[in-house]
């Protein structure tokens, strides 16, 4: 791309202060108002979990990108958008929100910490609604920078179902590995479920067992450029990685603790 990348659209699992701190949400806090000072145009998305407490972060319904539905494994599903400013960054965060997926009080798992069966789909339609969101607001990325497990349907699907878009003719893919990879099983009709557009069962024949881990190498297949996020990625996604060629930027925990990251990441983005 060399020195073009003038947009960069960030999809995140994590964001701080919406919920608690770890190194995927402060740099989902913090990189993208790291980008935008350097005089880059950003976005910035994550779901709308039923733990983010919507009257202390200021979160209201943007009606305007609202009010299509989402169709997975044979149901309608509406499509909420809402937004919340992070007034000390001066940005806005963009949260996509369903009564189904994203109303339950924990995130991925319950209450006996028991993975949710149906995360899988939450991961299909997160990455559909950010993607046709995005469609809707006119705003085309250079840059898609991916940040945890549940946004690993986007690249394949911008690959493949939004080739065609002009929106997302230019726009780049770049994946952040942390260690936050799913060790259960998705469901058998994960697969299925995932069919849209021009995706078909061949794209996924890395899903015939649709595991986490099996997940991640979906979306390095479809990336255009790895981050290691963290220090303890799978060794078999860190293996995958290599051996697809892709650029890769390793990971640097001092960078990350002193935020030069954000430096490293800005010049990683224009070289892709």
């Amino acid at each position: 791309m060399g020195n073009t990348a003038k947009r960069v659209l960030f999809v995140n699992s994590e964001i701080l202060p919406y919920l608690p701190e770890t190194t995927m949400s402060s740099i989902g806090r913090f990189l993208p108002q790291g980008i935008q000072e350097r005089k880059k145009e950003i976005r910035s998305f994550m779901p709308r979990y039923g733990c983010i407490n919507e009257r202390k972060n200021q979160l209201h319904e943007v009606i305007r990108l609202s009010g299509m539905n989402i169709i997975i494994n044979d149901v309608d599903r509406p499509l909420v958008i809402k937004v919340a400013s992070i007034s000390a960054a001066r940005m806005q965060v963009y949260f996509i929100d369903n009564e189904d997926y994203f109303h339950r009080k924990s995130i991925f798992r319950n209450e006996n910490g028991e993975f949710f069966k149906d995360n899988g789909e939450r991961a299909i339609f997160f990455a559909r609604g950010v993607l046709e969101t995005v469609k809707k607001l006119r705003w085309a990325p250079d840059i898609i920078h991916c940040h945890g497990w549940i946004s690993h349907i986007l690249p394949l699907y911008l690959k493949k179902a939004y080739k065609d878009d002009p929106i997302f003719s230019n726009s780049k893919v770049v994946l952040s590995l942390y260690d936050d990879t799913p060790t259960e099983q998705f469901p058998a009709d994960l697969k299925d479920c995932i069919l849209f557009g021009g995706v078909s069962a061949g794209d996924l024949d890395v899903m015939d067992e649709p595991t986490g881990i099996n997940l991640a190498k979906l979306a390095i297949r479809h990336s255009d450029g790895i981050i290691m996020g963290a220090e303890q990625v799978e060794p078999e996604l860190v293996e995958f990685s290599k051996k697809s060629g892709l650029p890769i930027l390793p990971f640097n925990g001092e960078a990350i603790t002193n935020g030069s990251y954000i430096e490293d990441y800005n010049s990683f983005y224009d070289s892709i």
